[in-house]
Order: structure tokens, then C-alpha cells, then sequence
């Protein structure tokens, strides 16, 4: 018996072929409006829902496929006989293939100058009716929801018949689908206030996201873990990348990979990253690849063991026999040439990590980085706009006596880039483009300071004359001596304490420069 194909798409992409395939296969189409009137030009036989189902299309096409000829055919059980029976009492005829895509209400509310009223009018409710009675009967109805299942299921067709798993999976996909749409429409509307405007967050945050992959296991051997990725990643982000070697990633493998990931992506010329532990141990900038590997690893020989790498230049063989030194979890650029793949080919546990970086410089959208940023709590979520915020040198305000040379700009804002990535309290020590010295995640700023200091001392670095950043600002004037007494020549810091003069008064009794950013880039 042939089968029967229900055709209704909003997206027309690929739908003439797939109309095509069913009927060379013998299967009896039917399908609505701009779907029909695609097919009827293309000298399809095609029977429209209307004529299908007696019944006109009404209130501009809001009511075509809410009937029981429809929903009768997509329900009914072949191995039920009361359904068999229903379907012959009230002559109506099996759908045996349905393909729907909804209206685009998504593009539609991303559009700027969206009004409510053109939302309301693309939340489709025959195609997702549709789309679930379909679904739901799986066993007997395949339902396809997305142009890339076309070719697959005509295939499976032609060899004979669509399998029980792939109309399973059709149907796992489809009520994905569904849910994906019913997400959208409750975050927009949650978001409508009295006035018409939105609000920034909405009253109710649905989430949809796609799982990538299990994981080795969690932050500890004795947790589960697995990577999920945003509905429509941004290009250049950490889930769009392709491992080309290595083991098995773990939870804290991609956490600190995201972060140094964000981290070499701020800048614009070949810079190198290298975190452990979730902070950056050693950044620096270079002519090539090679170069601002050398200066970042100098910066912290000891934590960069064991380390997770980063690059924004394709890493070449010069780079790769450099890193190839030392014990590196993970490594991560743009693309890598053969003579870097031949240097890690035996070193088969490094994982590698290409990640595409798209063209058109380091912006936010280009380089992948969220719109917002989450963090669970006790039964609860934080929501957050992301810490995308790029300090210009027009944005510097020196408060000091003295100014610092436009080198010591270029440090500060170097500086300042890193102190993003640092967790708070932060304080980074920098000269020549590169960290000489990082103090992360104390109670306390004053020891933040102290810690960097005695960092680079371990490293055999100098700070005298260098440039240093703080996240935030200094409650005393006691974490500016600090710095001073190790050498530090200049500060970038945001300003606003109570105390402000006090430390401006201690920089200018210490003769170092500084300068407030008037932003603050806490990181907990």
C-alpha cells in the first residue's frame, strides 16, 4: 500500500527534493498553502489539506490542519484494531510521513523593531499539534522537523523502509524541537512589560541546550560529568572545536580550557595562554607563535606543568617543539600546520584542540564569547550579562603626578586584558608584553600582592619598573606599597574607594604612575 506524506514547512529549504523523492517512490503527498502552491508549480500531484479534509482553510490560515482527518491519521495505531476500525468508520486515511517546520518566531522577536503583535502571529500551533500527535505515534508515523533528516530518511525509503530506531530518533528530535520553540516563546513573552518594552531578564528562563559529549568523569574522580553546547554556538567558542588527538576530556580539562581560551582570543597580535587551575599562569605576546610561548612559560615554569595551552595563531613546528618540552593536558589554536601534528603524533594522551576563529578581527561576537554568563547556587541560578567590556587608552584617566610613557600604556592595558581572566582577588605584574608575576583568588588583595611579587621571584623575573594591574580597586593604601617595594612602576586600577586619595597620595610619594579604568573586572 502506498504511503502518505504530509508536507507543511515554513522553511522551504530542500522540500521540493524531498517531494520529489516520495513521490517517485510512490507515496500520495498532501500539504497546505505556500508549501502546495511550491509543489503544484513544480508538477507535483499534490492534494491540499482543505480538499483533504472537506474543510476550508479559515481566519488567514490559522485553522487548516486542526481536524480529525489530520490528527486521526497521525494517531491511529496500526496495531490497535479499534484505531484500524475508527480510521475505516470515518474514512480516514493514515499519514504515514509527516514534515513540518515552524513558523519562525525565533528570527521573527531577534529582529530589531519586532512589535508583540508580529510575535504573537508567528507562534505556530497547527504545526506543533501536528508535530507531537506525530511523534507521539512513532511505531506507525515518521516525523521529520529538520531539512538534514530529508536525505537520510529518503534513503532508508529507497532501501525499504524507515526502521523503528530512526523513527524513534525522528521522534526524540521532533520533541526536542517542540520544546526548543515552546523555550523561545515563553522567554519572550515572560519578557513583555506593561509598556510594551522588554524586560533584560525574563520572569521565567527556559534553557535549551545540546549535549556534545560525556566526559571522563567531573571536577573529582568520583563525578559524572558531560558538555552541552548552546542551541546555535557562537562561531570561535570552546564547544565548536574539533579534537584531533588525546584522550578524553574531563570537566576540568574543558573549564580551563574555556578560560584560556577566553583569555588568548582578547588579543590581536600572536599571543600564547597558559592556565592551571582555572587562572592564568603565564601570558605574553610575541612576533610569532614560539616567541610568546617562551616569554608566557618563563612567567611560571612551575604551575605551567601539567597546564592547558592556548594559541590565537596557527601553531606551527617551531612552537610545537617548544611545548612538546613540558607536560601540557591540553592544546588549543586556530589550526595547526603538519609539522606540528608530526611533533605531537607520538604524544598521544596531549589533547588537541582546533578551534576556527573566524574572520574579521577579535570582536565579541567573532571570537565566540557568551551574551550572558550563569552560575548555579542552592536550588536557584545567577544570571548575568558576560564581562565583555574592552578598555580603550582614550578610557584611562591618570590621577597621578606623574603619566606613564605610552609603553607603559601598552603594558597596562596588557595587564589589565590578563587581570580579567585572574580570579579575585587579582593582581598581575607585566613588561614587554608579557606577565612576569600573578596573584589569584585570595581573601585578601594585600596578599594577592605579596603572592605575585614572590611569584616572579621564583621565576627569576625583575619587576623593577613594571606595570601592574588590579581588578578592583585598593581599599588601602597598604597593597600599593607592596607593589612599590617590589618595583612596580606603574598601576592600572578602577578607582572609587573611599580611600582613593589616600592611595593616589601614596603613588605619588612612591613616584609611580597611575591610572583609573572607572570598571572593575571581579572573576569569582
Amino acid at each position: 500500500m502506498a504511503l502518505t506524506a504530509l508536507l507543511s514547512v515554513s522553511d522551504k529549504t530542500g522540500i521540493l527534493e524531498l517531494a520529489q523523492g516520495l513521490h517517485g517512490l510512490g507515496c500520495k503527498l498532501l500539504s497546505t498553502g505556500g508549501t502546495a502552491k511550491l509543489l503544484l508549480e513544480a508538477g507535483l500531484p499534490v492534494t491540499e489539506v482543505a480538499e483533504h479534509t472537506g474543510f476550508p482553510e479559515m481566519m488567514d490560515g490559522r485553522v487548516k490542519t486542526l481536524h480529525p482527518k489530520i490528527h486521526g491519521g497521525l494517531l491511529a495505531r496500526s496495531s490497535v484494531p479499534s484505531h484500524v476500525a475508527a480510521l475505516q468508520q470515518h474514512g480516514i486515511e493514515r499519514i504515514d510521513i509527516l514534515c513540518v517546520n515552524l513558523y519562525p518566531f525565533e528570527a521573527t522577536v531577534a529582529k530589531e523593531g519586532c512589535t508583540l503583535e508580529d510575535a504573537i502571529e508567528n507562534i505556530d500551533i497547527g504545526g506543533p499539534a501536528m508535530v507531537r500527535s506525530a511523534a507521539k505515534n512513532w511505531q506507525d508515523v515518521a516525523v521529520l522537523t529538520d531539512a538534514a533528516q530529508y536525505g537520510p530518511v529518503l534513503e532508508a525509503l529507497k532501501a525499504g523502509e524507515i526502521s523503528a530506531t530512526t523513527r524513534f530518533q525522528l521522534s526524540v528530535a521532533a520533541f526536542n524541537r517542540i520544546a526548543q520553540y515552546d523555550a523561545a516563546i515563553s522567554n519572550y513573552l515572560s519578557s513583555v512589560q506593561g509598556d510594551g518594552s522588554l524586560a533584560e531578564y525574563p520572569a521565567q528562563m527556559n534553557s535549551s541546550f545540546v549535549k556534545v559529549q560525556d566526559l571522563r568523569y567531573g571536577e573529582n574522580s568520583h563525578q559524572s560529568a558531560a558538555l552541552y553546547r548552546d542551541l546555535h554556538p557562537a562561531p570561535g567558542s570552546l564547544v565548536t572545536a574539533t579534537q584531533l588527538q588525546g584522550k578524553e576530556l574531563s570537566y576540568n580539562n574543558l573549564a580551563d580550557a574555556d578560560a584560556a581560551w577566553e583569555c588568548v582570543k582578547s588579543f590581536d597580535t600572536p599571543a600564547c595562554v597558559i592556565v592551571k587551575h582555572a587562572n592564568p599562569c603565564g601570558v605574553a605576546l610575541g612576533a610569532n607563535p614560539a616567541e610568546a610561548y617562551a616569554k608566557a612559560f618563563q612567567t611560571d615554569p612551575t604551575s605551567a606543568f601539567g597546564g592547558i595551552i592556548a594559541f590565537n595563531r596557527a601553531l606551527d613546528g617551531a612552537a610545537a617543539q617548544q611545548v612538546a618540552k613540558q607536560f601540557v593536558e591540553v592544546l588549543m589554536a586556530p589550526a595547526f600546520t603538519a609539522e606540528a601534528l608530526e611533533v605531537f603524533k607520538s604524544k598521544v594522551n596531549v589533547r588537541l584542540l582546533q578551534i576556527a576563529l573566524p574572520p574579521g578581527g577579535p570582536r565579541p561576537w567573532d571570537q565566540g564569547r557568551n551574551a550572558g554568563d550563569s552560575k548555579r547556587i542552592g536550588s536557584g541560578l545567577l544570571l548575568q550579562s558576560a564581562d565583555n567590556h574592552f578598555l580603550k587608552k582614550a578610557d584611562l584617566k591618570v590621577v597621578t603626578a606623574k603619566a606613564p610613557t605610552d609603553q607603559q600604556l601598552d603594558d597596562l592595558l596588557f595587564a589589565w586584558t590578563v587581570a580579567q581572566y585572574v580570579k579575585s582577588n587579582a593582581i598581575v605584574f607585566c613588561g614587554g608584553g608579557m606577565t612576569l608575576g600573578v596573584g589569584a583568588g585570595q581573601m585578601s588583595r594585600l596578599d594577592s600582592a605579596r603572592i605575585a611579587s614572590i611569584k616572579a621571584q621564583h621565576a627569576g623575573l625583575s619587576l623593577q619598573g613594571s606595570c601592574v594591574a588590579s581588578d578592583a580597586f585598593f581599599p588601602f593604601r597598604d597593597g600599593l606599597d607592596v607593589l612599590a617595594d617590589a618595583g612596580a612602576s606603574c598601576v592600572i586600577q578602577p578607582g572609587g574607594s573611599m580611600r582613593d586619595e589616600e592611595v593616589i597620595a601614596a603613588a605619588n610619594e612612591r613616584g609611580i604612575a597611575m591610572v583609573f579604568s572607572g570598571v572593575r573586572h571581579f572573576r569569582h
